[in-house]
């Protein structure tokens, strides 16, 4: 289950990325990088961080292969996306349920405390978008009014509660990102947000 939902976090974020280097009207070069750097930016962050080099993507080339996969299917039905904003939003929501969920796993696996694994997860999940959102001259999703890092936290204290009830890890992996992917969800669709501050 965990290799599975890696495999869809990473197509998701791919296609996401080329999506949005489409809609800033790139070209093919430009959609690849935007897609790669979206899919991988905060995995390689994390890696980086806590020092695990060379980094995830360039010891297994499966990444590269659904990257690639990603950035053809996005380019290939673009035009059925013809809500491309609603496919947009749809695509960066799967990649952060499963990426926050891949941070959270890294963590545990070294030893590190519950609040710093889920930092990581919520860095994975959030910096590839960030990424995306300055290359593409955009304030990253992440700074503006919209619920998305607080969501990532949210899912990590879910993953933390359930595991203490010794789920199954395929329920535990499946709840936890369900329950990240409901939350925002709702709160696009209900207009959560966080105040702004402002300087009066």
């Amino acid at each position: 289950m965990f290799q599975l939902l890696d495999i869809i976090g990473t197509m998701a974020f791919a296609m996401s990325g080329a999506l949005t280097a489409m809609n800033k009207k790139l070209d093919p070069f430009g959609v690849f990088i935007i897609a790669f750097v979206t899919a991988v930016g905060g995995g390689t962050l994390r890696d980086i961080m806590i020092g695990r080099t060379p980094v995830g993507w360039m010891l297994d080339f499966k990444y590269v292969y659904v990257i690639s996969v990603g950035f053809i299917l996005a380019i290939l039905f673009r035009k059925k996306f013809d809500r491309l904003r609603t496919s947009l939003f749809l695509f960066d929501t799967i990649g952060l349920g499963v990426f926050t969920l891949i941070g959270l796993e890294k963590g545990i696996n070294i030893g590190l405390h519950p609040i710093i694994c889920i930092a990581l997860g919520t860095m994975t999940a959030c910096f590839g978008g960030v990424i995306r959102d300055i290359l593409c001259n955009e304030i990253p999703v992440i700074f503006r009014r919209e619920i998305y890092a607080t969501i990532c936290i949210l899912g990590g204290i879910v993953f933390f509660i359930l595991r203490k009830m010794n789920l199954e890890n395929d329920v535990l992996y499946l709840t936890t990102s369900l329950v990240i992917i409901s939350i925002r969800l709702m709160a696009v669709k209900y207009k959560w947000y966080l105040p702004a501050i402002e300087n009066k």
